[in-house]
């Protein structure tokens, strides 16, 4: 099927697609061969793994795994969102038209059963009435002109950038393009506007999407510096202190438990924001109470003495 798509691919990059070593590849190279699949090997620098023009497979191999997965893909909202819905469900005809019977077994019945539910709790759907046009842009390579709303900002403004791809972030769709030489992410429910440009796309960083997501992802996530502190917490009340201390817990770090001196629970754990925990501590008193650091108490006292002078009686 790599060799169909490609026709003339390196055994190194086969090897790193299907996961297996290069010696792996070359022996299911012979037994292609071997089974009748025009396929052979060349050496050299512009040598490689290559499939003969002309031959072509149908979906006759595809096991009920495969088929099941397909399916189930049927009931993401992403695809529609995308504009790729009807698209989705032709592609899904025709595939059933020629698979084997009994690959099809529980694959249709699969995506009436499946839900994928990407939206948080307690918020609302994202409308992204842009993202088909997003799509079409990022994959034609062509530059995009945006009227976009940033958040805090007064009033939208216009940008041309050069896109790099689209992420679904737990139902929120971002955009990712270079705009003046820098990777940015651009929330695609705050665009008013997007419009096509004749010109191609110039981006500099020619990485995976992926790589380049997680790099924007770590700087925002770790642009405030943490902090480790020590609460005591109500027994009682535990299940709802950890939801709401967990807004704030940095990720990749433990949640510790220490020996109490006062019949509580102390957890020791590394947040993102003071001043969060601080006006938290304020709110969940006594359930939640800061022990450590000690200017971290400080500040949930003056706080406290704020809000009283603010709203006497």
């Amino acid at each position: 099927m790599l060799l169909q798509r490609h026709r003339r691919v390196t055994a190194a990059w086969l090897a790193d697609e299907l996961e297996v070593s290069e010696r792996t590849v070359l022996r299911d190279m012979e037994a292609l061969s071997a089974a009748g699949v025009p396929v052979y090997t060349e050496r050299g620098r512009h040598g490689g793994c290559v499939l003969l023009d002309g031959f072509t497979t149908e979906a006759s191999g595809l096991t009920p795994p495969e088929a099941q997965a397909l399916f189930a893909w049927a009931s993401r909202e992403s695809v529609s969102q995308l504009g790729l819905g009807g698209a989705l469900s032709s592609a899904l005809a025709k595939i059933a038209a020629t698979a084997p019977p009994a690959a099809l077994e529980g694959a249709e019945a699969l995506g009436q059963v499946v839900h994928a539910d990407r939206r948080r709790w307690f918020a609302e759907n994202d409308d992204v009435p842009w993202l088909p046009l997003l799509r079409e842009a990022t994959t034609l390579a062509r530059q995009v002109e945006l009227k976009y709303a940033s958040a805090g900002a007064a009033e939208p403004s216009k940008r041309t950038v050069d896109p790099v791809g689209l992420v679904d972030n737990s139902g929120r769709w971002y955009l990712v393009a270079e705009h003046d030489g820098s990777p940015r992410t651009y929330r695609v429910s705050r665009i008013q506007h997007a419009a096509i440009l004749d010109q191609p796309s110039t981006r500099r960083d020619e990485r995976p999407i992926a790589d380049i997501w997680n790099e924007l992802r770590g700087g925002f996530e770790n642009r405030h510096d943490t902090l480790e502190i020590l609460v005591s917490v109500d027994p009682d009340h535990a299940d709802t202190q950890r939801r709401l201390l967990g807004m704030q817990h940095a990720p990749g770090t433990p949640i510790l438990t220490e020996p109490s001196t006062d019949g509580r629970l102390w957890w020791r754990l590394t947040i993102r924001q003071p001043a969060v925990i601080a006006a938290m501590a304020v709110m969940a008193a006594p359930h939640l109470m800061l022990l450590e650091p000690a200017w971290l108490r400080d500040d949930v006292r003056l706080a406290a003495l704020r809000t009283l002078e603010h709203y006497p009686g």
